[in-house]
């Protein structure tokens, strides 16, 4: 191995932050490793201080109307069902009633259990099922939801089972809910488990260096323990959605990753090209860190976005993601580079790949470089020991393959910018068909206890118990004027059956609606518009699944066009502050939309039509949750724009050293495109790991992410960025004198200031770095 290389920490050139990570490395890590440790304490059972609802927009009609009949009318919305299965005996023998009647009598003397009712005290045909074999106990946990939890799991012991001649399951939405949130434990763990020795294996392929393979994991682990302590701390103040940790292990493993693949094959093409430790880390600071530092702005503004919506289900994303972004670009600029101070040229240690090459090629190796096969293992450009590489070793032939792969794009701009571009359209056309509807108990597996029992009412019960809708009637009014209501609102169009008035003292009252169809289909969500308008003597108010799924879209609909316009500013904004240039920010957003395309007519195909639903193993419900679709839009965009991020700056860079645009843009493929596609294949198995849950809304999200990253590297970034950027010419690196004079004040570059050549230019002289054939056979100086 060679001796490590350092100068002394305050030597040469660097920044006020480069000093204060570079000067006392083992101090550093002995905080984090501190901090992380109190992170691990102060995260601990963050799932179960967490909810597994918030779909619902807290100002809605139906928001309003489900507390208020909660407090003056419990049994109008009951949470809990006991299923009371009765066999051949039929729910009408006398000895199923009486024992059912002792059930109800008991679950109604429990503290905390509000609003008991059953078939056998009302003898509603609601609450019996066709075949006469079952019958529901229906009840109400009044509270939080986290309170209302820790009721369920007191309670249901005593009430699962056999009791005498029946045999009782518990269902309703609380008890959906607080299984789902179960599952998602269960199933994060397990993804966790797949994930991490995947994404070693894939590192170490990357980097061959067992050393060097283990950074990047290691600041995953510390951004995703830290996130859990932010969350945990959040929960104080507000609801979070259990939903939230899996956006925290997906992000905090792949967006590190990310980061410190391109900090660590930045400090290490920096010591290919002769630099020592100290040098290196300085060089990798102001050029990658500053890129790093600009990507996980650019993340941290996309998660933002979902902070206008109302449901505190997307909030939480924001709360995860902002918190797993900033903490995985602190350790990446903080930890990673004391870690690299420390390890010199060891970085290069435990080379896993030097056996395959002692097997293909004896004698080519340079023995204990820790580097690879051809020499010093860098090409004459100094493109280091990159993504690029790949395990062959061989970092110049995969490098030089991407940029001959761009050359052929260019040269054929027009008919890769078409076909790509029509390919990606045709690819989202399923999305132009999507249904929006709300999350049920068909999230869950068909043998969790919950989904069992629901299926049973929704397929066995008149009118599916608690799943239609309650109109709230408040004001003074008469029998006969609420008998003339209820022979309205029976009346009218899509409504199946209308009961009530249910009244109360202090003038309050309630409708129960049972629509026609599907509990939260068209047609009911259609009569919740007609029960709105309909003429009544009193004010009224429509809750239940079919209100909740039409206020959810209002309230998304509303806050989208602010979501959306806050992330395209924004990234206009920052892609112009990198670029200084007003055309690439226009590119880099419709380029990262188009890439979208295929992830959401896929969620379409796959998930509402119920294509390889069997393969998949999940029910398709025929409908899309509200909210998925701007939870993946933000994550996924987001994404994209981080490896945007990698390759412009990359582009840029070599731009201002040369004044060649096609060549740069060969360049920036050449020296990243192995390094985005390394990047966005760990990213995605963590994605594949995160979707084979057992829930579908999170196996929507981490499979439909999956793809959308793969597209984004593999087709938009390889073939629709240079191609585009080929028909836009050097009218891409455009923008008014005004705006190019604010860029050179405040811009961001991953280039040190240009030095000046005594013309005027003020363009660095390209010398003494080495030179680059490229795919059309001139040679261009690779500048440093």
């Amino acid at each position: 191995m060679s001796e490590v290389k350092k100068t002394a920490p305050g030597g040469g050139r660097g920044g006020g932050w480069t000093r204060f990570v570079t000067a006392r490395p083992r101090l550093t890590l002995l905080v984090a490793l501190v901090l992380t440790a109190l992170a691990v304490l102060a995260g601990g059972g963050v799932a179960d201080r967490m909810g597994s609802g918030g779909w619902e927009d807290p100002a809605a009609e139906s928001t309003y109307a489900t507390k208020a009949l909660e407090r003056q009318f419990p049994g109008s919305q009951p949470n809990v069902l006991l299923l009371v299965d009765a066999g051949a005996s039929g729910v009408d023998a006398p000895a199923v009633a009486a024992e059912a009647r002792r059930l109800a009598e008991r679950l109604d003397a429990e503290p905390g259990v509000d609003g008991v009712g059953s078939y056998w005290s009302t003898g509603s045909p609601a609450l019996r099922s066709e075949d006469g074999r079952q019958a529901v106990i229906a009840a109400r946990i009044a509270g939080e939801e986290k309170d209302a939890a820790a009721v369920l799991d007191r309670i249901a012991p005593a009430y699962r089972g056999t009791h005498g001649p029946v045999e009782v399951s518990l269902g309703g939405g609380l008890a959906v809910r607080h299984e789902m949130q179960t599952v998602i434990q269960e199933d994060l763990l397990r993804a966790e488990v797949i994930a991490l020795p995947l994404t070693l294996v894939l590192l170490v392929m990357v980097f061959g260096s067992a050393v060097a393979a283990l950074l990047p994991l290691g600041v995953g682990i510390v951004a995703i323990l830290g996130t859990n302590a932010v969350l945990r701390g959040i929960t104080e103040f507000t609801d979070v959605s259990v939903f939230a940790q899996n956006l925290t292990t997906a992000l905090g493993l792949g967006l590190a990753i990310d980061y410190a693949l391109f900090v660590v094959r930045r400090y290490r093409e920096e010591l290919a090209a002769g630099a020592d430790t100290y040098a290196a880390v300085r060089t990798t600071l102001r050029t990658a860190g500053r890129t790093v530092l600009f990507s996980a702005l650019t993340v941290a503004v996309s998660l933002a976005a979902m902070l206008v919506f109302p449901q505190y289900f997307l909030r939480s994303f924001a709360y995860a993601g902002i918190a797993v972004v900033l903490l995985a670009a602190t350790a990446a600029l903080t930890l990673l580079p004391a870690a690299l101070v420390l390890l010199g040229d060891r970085v290069n240690a435990l080379d896993l790949r030097r056996l395959l090459r002692r097997g293909r090629a004896a004698g080519k190796e340079t023995a204990g470089t820790g580097r690879d096969a051809a020499g010093t293992g860098r090409d004459a450009a100094g493109a280091g020991v990159d993504a690029a590489a790949g395990p062959g070793g061989r970092d110049d032939s995969a490098g030089a393959g991407w940029g001959r792969a761009a050359a052929l794009v260019m040269r054929r701009a027009p008919v890769f910018a078409v076909v790509t571009t029509a390919g990606l359209v045709l690819l989202g056309l399923p999305f132009l068909g999507v249904k929006f509807g709300t999350a049920d108990d068909r999230q869950l597996p068909v043998t969790a206890s919950s989904r069992v029992v629901q299926d049973q009412l929704r397929d066995g019960f008149p009118g599916n118990p608690g799943g239609g809708l309650t109109v709230l009637a408040e004001g003074t009014a008469t029998p006969a004027q609420y008998a003339g209501y209820r022979e309205r609102i029976a009346a009218l169009d899509g409504v199946a059956r209308a009961e009530g008035p249910v009244t109360a003292g202090g003038g309050s009252a309630y409708f129960t609606v049972v629509p026609d169809g599907e509990t939260v289909g068209a047609g009911a969500q259609r009569v919740v518009g007609e029960l709105r308008a309909a003429e009544a003597p009193f004010t009224t108010t429509v809750t239940g699944p079919a209100a909740v799924l039409v206020d959810s879209k209002d309230a998304i609909g509303d806050r989208l066009p602010w979501a959306a316009g806050i992330i395209v500013l924004v990234t206009l904004l920052l892609v112009f502050l990198l670029t200084g240039s007003v055309v690439v920010p226009v590119q880099a957003v419709l380029l990262n939309a188009l890439s979208l395309t295929a992830m959401f007519g896929a969620v379409v195909w796959v998930f509402q039509e119920g294509h390889l639903a069997g393969f998949l193993g999940f029910t398709s419900t025929g409908d899309i949750e509200t909210t998925l679709p701007v939870l993946m839009f933000c994550v996924a965009f987001g994404l994209s724009m981080d490896y945007g991020v990698f390759l412009l700056s990359r582009i840029k860079e070599e731009y201002d050293a040369t004044g060649d645009h096609e060549h740069s843009v060969r360049f920036g493929l050449r020296h990243t495109g192995g390094l985005i596609t390394a990047a966005a294949v760990i990213l995605a198995v963590v994605m594949v790991a995160i979707g084979t849950s057992r829930v579908t809304n999170t196996k929507m999200l981490g499979l439909g992410v999956a793809l959308a990253v793969l597209m984004d590297a593999m087709v938009v970034r390889s073939l629709l960025v240079p191609s585009v950027m080929k028909l836009t010419g050097r009218l891409t690196w455009w923008a008014p004198a005004p705006l190019r004079r604010f860029h050179d004040r405040f811009g961001i570059s991953e280039t040190d200031a240009p030095a000046d050549t005594g013309d005027g230019s003020g363009t660095a002289p390209a010398a003494d770095t080495g030179a680059e054939a490229d795919a059309d056979g001139r040679t261009y100086s690779a500048v440093r």
